[in-house]
């Protein structure tokens, strides 16, 4: 059955795959965005200062928040760490306040809010599910209060669901773009220990499992939406050498990560070791369920 989703966040990374497999699959999709509107299915907003017309949210089945500053775009610093946080609690907070302010009737039925394995913070070698509580760091308090925001949107009846986003692997975006470049020209390896947790999951089933998610009527609460089989930054960088038919023999050392990146090493080289557990109760199926057919798809699809 076709729906109509309204979507924050539609010109990122993931938005934009998400609209376009929603646009082609049948679904009316509406992009709220904070400039002058450029088309018919784009609508204004400006979630800095709370505005947003309900009657724009009211006329939606669900809603799709993906929005927020990328957290490994550039250095960190107080200012970038700010945006951060208030890119992603303030489109949330304006999105829950307004569906709970609309009568029952008019509330879109879902609510899927983006979150990240942020949550957990560093679990070294321990295996966390979607039960275990928030962790410690920067990342692990901007999700605790973004997800907080989805409070009120609850609290009204509507089914919310917060994704705990992983690592989606594609050619052109996320974490693996900046590791391509340098692995082919062969002076790349893992970072620090290498001993680090990767939560990955393949474009994909990142956009099945959205999917899955936007046509159920019950999962609800947070969802990991990461593959079923984590690995290891060591075990990551082998097997995508492996594949691009390089060696990968210049670990990174942290020193060096921490000069780069500032305060965003601390997060590069903390571990994740995330399940999907509440997408695998649920009887979602994945396309790509190991790291080697994940790799291939992200470089080859």
């Amino acid at each position: 059955m076709s729906m109509r989703i309204l979507m924050a966040g539609a010109s990122g990374f993931l938005g934009t795959r998400l609209a376009d497999r929603l646009v082609a699959d049948g679904h009316q999709v509406t992009r709220l965005v904070r400039r002058p509107p450029r088309g018919a299915d784009e609508r204004q907003w400006n979630p800095s200062a709370a505005q947003l017309d309900p009657a724009v949210v009211g006329e939606s089945d669900a809603v799709v928040n993906l929005a927020g500053a990328g957290v490994g775009d550039r250095r960190w610093n107080d200012a970038y760490r700010q945006l951060i946080r208030s890119s992603r609690v303030d489109t949330t907070t304006t999105l829950a306040i307004t569906i709970a302010g609309l009568p029952a009737a008019d509330r879109p039925k879902a609510l899927l809010n983006a979150s990240a394995v942020g949550w957990y913070g560093d679990t070294g070698d321990q295996a966390v599910e979607e039960d275990a509580p928030a962790g410690e760091g920067f990342l692990a308090d901007v999700c605790r209060v973004w997800e907080a925001a989805t409070r009120p949107a609850e609290d009204a009846g509507v089914r919310v669901v917060r994704m705990r986003i992983g690592l989606p692997l594609h050619r052109d975006g996320g974490m693996l773009k900046p590791q391509l470049l340098p692995m082919r020209l062969g002076i790349s390896g893992k970072l620090g220990s290498g001993r680090q947790w990767w939560p990955w999951i393949s474009m994909a089933d990142w956009l099945a499992a959205t999917r899955f998610l936007l046509d159920s009527d019950t999962v609800a609460g947070p969802v990991n939406v990461v593959g079923p089989a984590p690995s290891t930054n060591a075990e990551f960088t082998r097997e995508l050498a492996r594949q691009l038919h390089r060696p990968a023999f210049m670990p990174i050392p942290a020193l060096a990560l921490k000069v780069v990146l500032g305060g965003f090493s601390v997060e590069a080289l903390s571990s994740s070791r995330v399940l999907p557990a509440a997408l695998t109760a649920a009887g979602f199926t994945y396309r790509h369920p190991d790291l080697a057919s994940a790799l291939h798809a992200a470089l080859t699809e």
